[in-house]
């Protein structure tokens, strides 16, 4: 259950991307960018529902922000069906994703209010396999959508996901925050909480830098579709090749997992973000030799691998450092960083895909840019750990 609610965010941006070449040719075919604007849509209002939904669970019940989520989702599905211009398909994929943030976070406080120790990580262990093969699944899932009804078809989709999956909690859970355990919303508790946040070096390095991966990986994904058509002319198997590359990149996390208690989370994120950098520098520089196009083409697939599996590496090891200090204030800086991260992230890849020519060289060189503006960020965040670290001995 608690999975199926996750997925949710996951479903409504992947099972999208077959659809954006027919989103583009009905109601933008003089601009085909500005299709890319029903995804970041999407991100722009999750990023503001994150900000909201977990106080707000805080005060008036777990299934009742759910339920709301889901119903300003649902509407925003029926809203985007039935959308006769792609400025109120925007707008309803905005609505669509502040529902969305509902059941995303509500989630989790639910696994959290219902289980403690080994039990809660073995529901949140379960829930994370589901999240990263979604993905993977979604454009699959999307194609086959728009083969049997069209591309309006998957707002429907939506509709019936997320019905079944509010249906589900509603009837088989008993609401897990009682009302003696609920806490007033106050909005002065978020200003409280960001200037605490601003006031710490870790938790603003930690923020600036999941912005910049956010970015990078919001930039690959409104750009992947179209890159696969208008680039290298294989639409058709697009699908597939996501698929493969998400199921590549799920493990990312356990490979994380596997060395993060012996070498660090910065240890891991520098290393990261390091390689996929001097990746990114050395396929642009291949982009001036004129290999042929199949070289091309596996050299590219390869280099999204990269971006996505950087993911399951920095981005679990930020938040952790980021809420490290901030653990008397956890949900509400969660929502906060979240929201932040996610909301910047979201229109700065926008005006990046905006720039799409035809070519691979606006992502290379956006991304390169991101990344590189990451380093001498991490860099000091390894210093700013070193003033906590003890003495070592005189000799």
């Amino acid at each position: 259950m608690m999975a199926m609610l996750v997925a949710t965010v996951a479903f409504s941006i992947d099972s999208m991307l077959p659809a954006m070449p027919q989103i583009a040719e009905e109601l933008t075919p003089e601009a085909p960018n500005r299709a890319q604007l029903v995804l970041s849509g999407f991100l722009v209002g999750m990023g503001l529902g994150t900000l909201f939904t977990g106080p707000l669970s805080d005060t008036f019940g777990r299934k009742a922000v759910v339920n709301f989520g889901a119903a300003l989702y649902i509407l925003g599905a029926v809203l985007a069906w039935a959308a006769p211009s792609l400025e109120l398909m925007v707008a309803a994929r905005v609505m669509q994703g502040v529902g969305a943030a509902g059941p995303r976070i509500v989630s989790l406080a639910i696994v959290r209010d219902l289980h403690v120790g080994r039990a809660m990580a073995r529901i949140v262990s379960f829930i994370m396999v589901v999240f990263t093969i979604v993905p993977a699944l979604a454009p699959l899932i999307g194609t086959l959508i728009i083969d049997l009804g069209g591309w309006r078809s998957i707002f429907l989709a939506f509709l019936i996901f997320a019905t079944i999956s509010t249906l589900w909690v509603n009837l088989r859970l008993d609401e897990p925050l009682p009302p003696a355990q609920r806490r007033p919303f106050r909005l002065s508790g978020f200003r409280e909480a960001l200037t605490e946040m601003m006031a710490i070096p870790m938790v603003r390095a930690s923020i600036y830098v999941q912005t910049l991966v956010f970015t990078v990986l919001f930039t690959s994904i409104s750009l992947i579709q179209q890159s696969f058509d208008v680039i290298f002319d294989r639409a058709e198997n697009f699908a597939l090749y996501f698929f493969i590359i998400g199921i590549f990149c799920a493990t990312s996390s356990l490979v994380n997992a596997a060395f993060v208690m012996k070498h660090g989370m910065r240890a891991i994120i520098s290393l990261s973000i390091t390689v996929t950098f001097v990746l990114t520098l050395v396929i642009l520089g291949l982009q001036f030799i004129g290999l042929g196009d199949t070289a091309v083409f596996w050299i590219y697939v390869f280099w999204q691998m990269t971006l996505f599996y950087q993911m399951g590496l920095t981005v679990g090891n930020l938040n952790a450092l980021g809420m490290e200090p901030l653990g008397h204030i956890a949900g509400l800086a969660a929502s906060v960083i979240g929201a932040i991260a996610t909301i910047i992230a979201a229109v700065v890849s926008t005006v990046v895909a905006q720039l799409f020519n035809g070519t691979l060289f606006p992502q290379l060189v956006a991304t390169l840019i991101f990344l590189g503006l990451c380093i001498p960020v991490l860099i000091r965040m390894r210093r700013l750990d070193r003033p906590n670290r003890p003495a070592a001995p005189e000799k």
